[in-house]
């Protein structure tokens, strides 16, 4: 018993590490993507380049934690849009799903259906348990260059827009100092 009690904690260890050890960090390449939003539109990190990009993964379309995100993003939006800086929520949800989400809470911006998951998966957002899969509560914040700047994997759904708005100021100041 204790020796595959220990060998189930060497391979839970190890996978953790390899899982690591591929992590996204802050200076790489944002992982490329093209998705439809709730509106049929597609749209892939390529449109935004000369813009800030708030990538924001959530687990699923009118939940407690989802709408509070959601609606946060909403109401500081114009304050986000008057930085250069475009938001996007993605989740495994359906179009239709949310269509249906972003009318009922006015949201002005895209949400992206990653149905398939896989690119909450190329961000380290997916989560899954056999065939359960679901977005993780990540953000991403992409630079005009389209190069990972910001990463979050703990994030205060009432609080994140907040955050975001003055993470984008301090990393658009140290923009500025690097011209």
């Amino acid at each position: 018993m204790r020796i595959s009690c220990f060998l189930l904690t060497v391979v839970m260890l190890s996978m953790f590490n390899i899982a690591k050890a591929g992590q996204l960090k802050v200076g790489d390449v944002a992982p490329e993507f093209n998705l439809y939003d709730q509106n049929g539109k597609t749209h892939s990190i390529k449109d935004y380049n000369g813009q800030w990009l708030v990538l924001y993964f959530y687990p699923k379309d009118d939940t407690p934690g989802c709408i509070k995100e959601a609606c946060a993003f909403r109401d500081e939006f114009r304050v986000i849009t008057e930085q250069n800086t475009q938001v996007m929520g993605v989740s495994i949800d359906s179009q239709q799903s949310h269509a249906e989400f972003a009318e009922k809470y006015h949201l002005p911006f895209p949400l992206l259906a990653d149905t398939g998951g896989e690119v909450a998966k190329s961000y380290q957002a997916l989560f899954s348990i056999g065939p359960f899969k679901f977005a993780k509560r990540h953000s991403f914040i992409i630079g005009p260059k389209g190069m990972v700047r910001k990463i979050y994997r703990r994030v205060n759904a009432s609080l994140h827009s907040k955050q975001i708005i003055e993470d984008i100021n301090a990393l658009r100041l140290d923009d500025d100092d690097a011209n």
